[in-house]
């Protein structure tokens, strides 16, 4: 099973995050709500990202991708922000041709916003993070 292994920002433990789990992750010193940062991949995407629940954005990544390595940092700051409300899934496009395929994958970063399995918003390239936060607010009130 895919985990991660997510440090709270409240009090600092480190707790080991599933990336498939009913409800949302707390914190098992303070129980306070965890950001939840996972990867996806082709085989475990469905499982990961498509289930109703907790929002999720997905980000579409490459390694080699300069505009991806901007918009990362400011993707893992929102999840902190919106810990215990979203959820966000990090596919790298270079690992997953299936994904890239089935979701018209052209350019990277391309983001997603799902509930409840459905695509409701998506936008591709970096932006400022006003701007994403903006359309991730937005996307999360349809």
């Amino acid at each position: 099973m895919n985990r991660a292994v997510i440090r709270c920002p409240q009090c600092g433990k480190s707790n080991r995050v599933p990336a498939v789990a009913d409800g949302r992750p707390r914190c098992g010193n303070c129980h306070r709500d965890l950001p939840w940062v996972v990867e996806a991949g082709d085989a475990d995407f469905s499982a990961i990202a498509e289930r109703p629940g907790v929002p999720v954005l997905v980000d579409f990544w490459a390694v080699w991708c300069g505009p991806c390595r901007m918009v990362s940092p400011v993707l893992d700051k929102l999840a902190h922000e919106r810990a215990g409300h979203i959820k966000l899934v990090k596919v790298d496009v270079d690992q997953t041709p299936q994904l890239s395929a089935r979701f018209d994958i052209k350019a990277v970063p391309t983001l997603m916003v799902i509930v409840d399995g459905k695509v409701v918003a998506r936008r591709a390239g970096a932006a400022p993070a006003p701007v994403l936060r903006n359309w991730l607010e937005v996307a999360l009130t349809k």
